[in-house]
């Protein structure tokens, strides 16, 4: 099973008037385990200012990505990259809606919300008083987040797969899900190999005296000659 766990950096809030994807990044995870494999790419916001409440939080300035490539020249590496696995973000609306009008701006066809995991909404189901904030859940699962002083797409990519291990029930949790969906397969085809229960060479003794079996046995002459006792 292919996971990508991908977060975004834009330019602003609202996808939907206009505001661009300025940083991806994402990690690649193969049954629940990094693998190893990342994308990572800055993005030149196509003419798009930057909110300066937006470059607060991530730090990226319009200066900076003068010489990156618009989304245009990056979309066959980030297909390539996303096509095949399930996709992962947390406030997975807000990171999905850029990149579904990104793709709309090339007449490329948007990635279905059925591909899309939303670990937002995974911690709130789990952990309903929140808060459920990136950082508050780094907090709440010992994960080490120190290192994050301002938003980054890989290094949130990163945690958040940390994060998303944690909401499933943690690592061990992922192992065990692991073998049992390895062993499905086996399974099937072995189905014919069932352990089956066999009796034992020599039945255990009776627990009852025969004080015990005397009083029952004159328990059921009261009862008459048609106790269900009498026929068994």
């Amino acid at each position: 099973m292919r996971e990508i766990i991908f977060d975004t950096e834009t330019t602003g809030l609202k996808a939907e008037k206009g505001d661009r994807i300025i940083e991806i990044g994402a990690i690649e995870l193969v049954n629940r385990f990094p693998t190893g494999n990342t994308y990572h790419q800055y993005i030149n916001a196509d003419g798009k200012d930057i909110h300066p409440d937006a470059e607060r939080v991530h730090g990226i300035s319009a200066e900076f990505l003068a010489d990156k490539p618009v989304f245009a020249d990056i979309a066959e590496d980030f297909l390539k990259f996303f096509n095949d696995g399930k996709l992962i973000a947390h406030n997975a609306k807000f990171d999905m809606g850029f990149v579904n009008a990104e793709l709309k701006r090339m007449s490329i066809k948007p990635f279905p919300w059925t591909s899309v995991i939303d670990t937002l909404q995974l911690a709130r189901h789990k952990h309903p008083m929140g808060p459920n904030s990136l950082d508050a859940l780094c907090k709440r699962y010992n994960i080490d987040n120190s290192h994050r002083t301002k938003h980054g797409a890989l290094l949130d990519a990163e945690l958040l797969a940390d994060v998303y291990i944690e909401l499933l029930g943690g690592k061990q949790a992922s192992l065990l899900l692991d073998a049992n969906e390895a062993k499905s397969g086996e399974s099937a085809q072995t189905s014919g190999n069932v352990h089956k229960m066999m009796p034992r060479p020599n039945p255990l003794p009776s627990r009852l005296s025969k004080d015990d079996e005397q009083a029952h046995e004159a328990f059921i002459k009261t009862i008459g000659e048609d106790a269900i006792w009498n026929k068994v």
